[in-house]
């Protein structure tokens, strides 16, 4: 089956979940992604809230349609093969500290030496430059410094954070477009580059919009729970039969507010003068929620999305982790896909969001520690089995 980027190698020298998200995409793109590990344990998020099954969840939902070569770069012999490796591939994507790889001598002035046309991406909490580079980041942190969490909570609370990775995952996609621009930009000068994309980054450039308001209104935007903008009907209802997660998210648009009058049983609303236009309906907000929860509070969430949806009303049941795993509808797109992995068995995993119509996506098992090092050794590197059997037993691999 012929993909999106069929013929294009990467080596995913990334842990934790930014740098494996990017590389993840790039392999349900078609990429052959070879993630190189270390021989004492590899990622370290296979342990990262590993259990009884082996490796964790937590590592299998971000490394599939991948192979692991396990390789000690801190032997001669490692570095070597690593050179050679690199020869032979189009795409690196490291994340570790900053100056890790330049001080094993594998950064990207060495590399691109071996390999001019390398797309050389490195994933930072910081980035590599500004007064802040040698700092540490996490998602939480990155959410911080980005903006993210003073935008999110309510008026009366602190900032809070988002459970959706925006830091970590987000900078993922962040770097897969780097690469992509990359790659395109090789077709033309025949020469790679360094893709740099900072967590920090990131975040800011998803909350672009928060930033706009400040602009507009010259002040420091506040946070608002969950009202979007001054558009009633416009946040979180309460659905029956009443447990923490049965809401349902209404965003009725002022060309929608007939419709949607009709559809709670109440189009005499529509005549109501404290709701006639936008501003009044805003003026009059408390009142209106509380004559919409009232409405909600007698049906379900599920109910109402599909009430509103058929009459054109942006409605949204918010779904929990479990209804999100069982959604039909995402299973119909792959986007709920099952893997079967080791010990552990089958497990639910989230396929890829990007659908090209001539490169079907092929979802394939997260690899076992070092799975796939012999084969990489041979087909890649075309070492003989008894060159592989002497760096087995001299632990370079």
């Amino acid at each position: 089956m012929n993909t999106a980027l069929d013929g294009i190698r990467v080596i995913d020298m990334t842990h934790n979940q930014a740098g494996p998200a990017c590389a993840q995409i790039l392999g349900f793109f078609g990429a052959d992604v070879i993630k190189l590990e270390d021989p004492r344990g590899g990622d370290v998020a296979r342990r990262n809230m590993a259990d009884e099954h082996g490796d964790s969840l937590f590592f299998l939902v971000l490394n599939a349609n991948k192979r692991s070569l396990t390789l000690n770069l801190k032997s001669d012999e490692g570095k070597r093969l690593f050179k050679e490796l690199i020869s032979e591939s189009d795409v690196l994507v490291e994340n570790f500290s900053p100056g890790a790889l330049d001080r094993l001598g594998l950064g990207y002035d060495v590399l691109k030496e071996i390999n001019p046309g390398l797309i050389y991406t490195t994933i930072k909490g910081f980035g590599t430059y500004g007064p802040y580079a040698d700092f540490k980041s996490f998602e939480p942190i990155a959410q911080a410094m980005g903006g993210a969490m003073s935008v999110t909570g309510f008026a009366d609370g602190p900032p809070t954070y988002v459970w959706p990775s925006i830091g970590d995952s987000g900078t993922g996609m962040h770097a897969v477009i780097g690469v992509l621009a990359a790659l395109q930009q090789r077709h033309t000068t025949g020469l790679g580059q360094e893709v740099e994309v900072s967590m920090q980054d990131a975040v800011v450039n998803l909350c672009r919009v928060s930033l706009r308001d400040h602009q507009r209104f010259g002040a420091v935007r506040p946070r608002t729970g969950n009202q979007l903008g001054q558009n009633v009907p416009g946040t979180t209802y309460p659905c029956h039969p009443g447990g923490p997660n049965d809401y349902v998210y209404i965003f009725a648009q002022p060309q929608m507010w007939l419709a949607f009058t009709e559809v709670i049983g109440m189009p005499e609303l529509a005549e109501d003068a404290r709701f006639e236009t936008l501003e009044t309906r805003w003026e009059n907000r408390e009142v209106l929620d509380g004559i919409v929860s009232e409405w909600t509070r007698t049906r379900g969430k599920q109910d109402i999305m599909r009430m509103m949806g058929d009459a054109g009303v942006p409605c949204g049941a918010c779904q929990d982790t479990g209804e999100v795993l069982a959604d039909p509808h995402l299973k119909a797109r792959e986007m709920i896909v099952d893997l079967e992995y080791g010990r552990r068995g089958a497990f639910k995993t989230v396929g890829n969001p990007i659908k090209l119509s001539a490169s079907p996506t092929e979802i394939t098992p997260p690899p076992e520690l070092g799975e796939h090092t012999d084969d990489v050794l041979r087909d890649v590197l075309k070492l003989d089995d008894g060159e592989i059997a002497r760096l087995h037993e001299d632990s370079v691999v």
